[in-house]
């Protein structure tokens, strides 16, 4: 929901449009982006009111969305609490996302459930820094085989009825459920999902190429952090991941942080899909943005050291410590892309995918003036969100 915030015209930018880069100056109004010039214009184009801001020749695109996100500088969308969700918020808004899924991990029911209420609650209040579209249930309808850095103890096989008691209780609020396609009533949740308007998602899979692709049928349509926590490829069986890179039906996350994908994986999951078909993530947890040290993940025990974060046995990667800003630079070293086709897949395919592409996602008047403003070099200046600019620290 969009309040009426000041106006502001910003001036001397590269603006990242989806036609290309306009070099010129943006001006919003009440929350909303009025116009785009090209070039130097002239004063009489400012109203009375506005608040100027010369851009110096950097970049301005819209700003940032993660359907994939848990948690980050010390908050966790598990605490179920605002404070908590104040902290995500601020944090990531000033690593330029403006919109976020508040994504849970495998856990207890009850759990879970606190999650949601406590989303509902905190949607209808102020930003303070991104904005909270909805939830992303990761689990707990996953794999034994493929749990990641999810706790194990709380996985159990698909409950559609409790799907459709949350959808229930809390209409609109699931955005997207990651699931294992191959267990036993997966494909009945599955076309209950795209019956309600919930993105069905494959991830901490096993499942088989046949096994995918006849779920796409059902109605799965994404899959998340592509390459981790899922069969892999192999030329006799391609597995989850050769569905994924092959079936122009699923769109497909990465994390790219060099980390959990090779670069040299980047860029092959950029050659095999469509250029709206994939998704720039952060998968990011609670120790984002506060370096290395010992964690928590749903219960689970973390060490993060020089960036990465592992479960604090020494085994699976969990989750990580990157930000939407970071993705975005490492698009562009990875896969060769320009600031608009990263831009791409920072923001305009995260929100079609959400079904918010009319309002989010791209910069044209009548949008949501959620933007970020980076320098030359890419380095994070200011970000708007809904026309209300947060400040550079936390």
């Amino acid at each position: 929901m969009l309040s009426a915030m000041g106006s502001i015209h910003i001036t001397n930018v590269r603006i990242v449009t989806p036609q290309g880069v306009v070099h010129g100056s943006l001006s919003a109004a009440n929350g909303r982006i009025t116009s785009v010039y090209t070039g130097e214009e002239r004063a009489d184009t400012i109203k009375g009111g506005m608040e100027t801001i010369d851009g110096e020749g950097g970049w301005l695109l819209p700003g940032f969305v993660d359907v994939h996100v848990h948690g980050g500088f010390g908050g966790d969308f598990m605490d179920a609490e605002a404070d908590a969700y104040d902290t995500v918020a601020r944090f990531h808004a000033l690593h330029g996302t403006t919109t976020m899924l508040a994504t849970t991990v495998t856990a207890p029911k009850d759990a879970i459930e606190r999650v949601l209420d406590a989303v509902a609650r905190y949607r209808a209040q102020p930003c303070v820094g991104a904005r909270l579209a909805g939830v992303h249930l990761e689990g707990p309808f996953i794999s034994p085989r493929w749990p990641g850095a999810q706790n194990p103890a709380y996985i159990v096989p698909p409950r559609p009825d409790w799907v459709t008691d949350w959808n229930g209780r809390y209409p609109g609020l699931i955005q997207m459920l990651t699931l294992a396609p191959e267990l036993p009533g997966a494909t009945a949740l599955i076309s209950r999902l795209r019956d309600a308007g919930i993105v069905a998602a494959c991830g901490h899979t096993d499942a088989d190429f046949e096994t995918i692709t006849a779920a796409v049928e059902a109605g799965l349509s994404h899959a998340v952090h592509t390459f981790n926590a899922m069969r892999g490829l192999h030329h006799r069986e391609p597995g989850t991941t050769g569905a994924v890179l092959t079936c122009d039906g699923l769109s497909a996350e990465i994390i790219a942080d060099g980390h959990h994908a090779h670069p040299a994986a980047v860029k092959l999951l950029l050659r095999a899909k469509q250029p709206d078909q994939v998704l720039l993530i952060t998968d990011a947890i609670s120790a984002a943005g506060l370096g290395d040290g010992e964690y928590a993940l749903g219960g689970l025990k973390v060490t993060v050291s020089e960036g990465v974060a592992r479960l604090a046995d020494g085994g699976n990667l969990a989750g990580s410590t990157l930000t939407m800003l970071g993705a975005f630079r490492n698009a562009m070293a990875f896969g060769g892309l320009s600031p608009v086709e990263a831009s791409r897949l920072a923001s305009e395919n995260p929100a079609k995918l959400l079904g918010l592409h009319e309002e989010l996602g791209s910069i044209a008047p009548g949008k949501a003036a959620d933007l970020v403003l980076l320098s030359h070099g890419f380095e994070h200046v200011r970000t708007w969100v809904g026309g209300r600019a947060v400040h550079p620290q936390p």
